[in-house]
């Protein structure tokens, strides 16, 4: 008999799935919950593990249904408390996940692809090439990890700016914001759990459909189409008016992402642009500093640059911040502990994987 994996299914569907399990063997409908709360909620890490239950039926569990596991191969610990992990995947690959602790909350940086196929040229993910989307259970279970690992972390915020693009992934991606904000699973908020996009429009519009108060940031990072083609070659297909306009329609908080690259997209002009399309969209802007482990030929804008530019911008009447600079200690820039690791792989072309797709 092919197992059941119930972490990859939405609560409700695998909810059904475990009370057809116990009606079929004369049990109390009241086990279904009683498990379903162990999948996520308070997770147990495996069927032997929820001692609630007779041994018996925890056995018949595993028989019929999987729960598995994120392989955690490496752990790192940076001096300013943000703590890197290093998952295997069942085939082999690894994806990178993130944790920043900040005062009284914990956010959480998560992957949605094994590496990345739109080749950003200052991303360290991008350099590293597309492997494969992940499953929605692997989506999800680096939040869940965190509540398993030893000296688990209360997750407060999940940030989708780990590896890949989220929504060329939307299919799992969109099971798993379910998971990650509904009540009987990981109980996040909605405004607490944000998708971060280079601008893949028919992903926005599907996020858009959803009636949860889930937060969108657009990678934005130069405020022209001429330098953002250089800098981000997915520009071509989704030019930024388009990207903007989508913003505009996007009836929720909208964050720019812009990492700040010396000499290329950090004058007074650069700001200038850059206000003028937040303000089209009520637009909130975040600027980044570069970690430039993962981008050798750029050279990250200095503190006092940065800081001049985010004048400007809040001079233009635009809510701007400075992302702090975190783990720079323990290779920050996402994708390089992967590579560090495993090495450098072939990519695969993202038409290669046949579930590459945006809505």
């Amino acid at each position: 008999m092919i197992q059941t994996n119930l972490l990859d299914r939405s609560p409700a569907d695998a909810l059904q799935a475990l009370g057809t399990f116990f009606a079929e063997r004369g049990e109390p409908a009241y086990r279904a919950r009683q498990v379903l709360r162990r999948l996520w909620h308070t997770p147990a890490a495996s069927f032997a593990d929820i001692t609630e239950l007779p041994a018996a039926l925890r056995v018949a569990l595993g028989e019929r249904f999987a729960m598995p596991r994120l392989a955690l191969l490496a752990r790192q610990r940076s001096s300013d408390g943000t703590e890197k992990f290093l998952f295997g995947l069942p085939d082999g690959q690894a994806i990178e996940t993130v944790a920043i602790p900040d005062d009284d909350r914990v956010t959480l940086c998560i992957s949605s692809q094994a590496g990345c196929a739109l080749q950003c040229a200052f991303c360290a993910t991008g350099r590293m090439g597309f492997q494969r989307n992940l499953a929605t259970w692997e989506i999800a279970a680096q939040v869940r990890e965190m509540r398993l690992i030893d000296d688990p972390l209360r997750v407060t915020n999940v940030v989708f700016m780990g590896m890949g693009e989220p929504l060329m992934n939307w299919r799992a991606v969109d099971v798993a914001l379910t998971i990650l904000n509904a009540s009987d699973a990981l109980g996040i908020g909605a405004r607490h759990i944000t998708v971060s996009t280079v601008g893949v429009l028919p992903g926005i519009v599907a996020l858009a459909k959803r009636h949860e108060q889930f937060r969108l940031a657009l990678s934005i990072h130069a405020p022209s189409d001429a330098l953002r083609r250089e800098l981000m070659p997915i520009n071509t297909k989704y030019p930024l008016a388009d990207v903007i306009a989508a913003a505009r329609a996007f009836d929720r908080r909208v964050t720019f992402e812009y990492v700040m690259l010396g000499g290329v997209n950090d004058t007074a002009a650069h700001a200038l642009e850059l206000a003028r399309l937040a303000k089209s969209c009520r637009a909130f802007v975040n600027l980044i500093p570069l970690h430039e482990g993962g981008a050798p030929e750029f050279r990250a804008t200095s503190p006092r640059d940065i800081a001049r530019f985010a004048r400007a911008v809040r001079g233009a009447g635009v809510e701007v911040a400075i992302r702090k600079s975190r783990g720079t200690d323990i290779a920050a820039a996402c994708g390089q502990l992967r590579v560090e690791r495993l090495g450098r792989r072939p990519p695969r072309a993202a038409d290669q994987h046949g579930d590459v797709q945006v809505a």
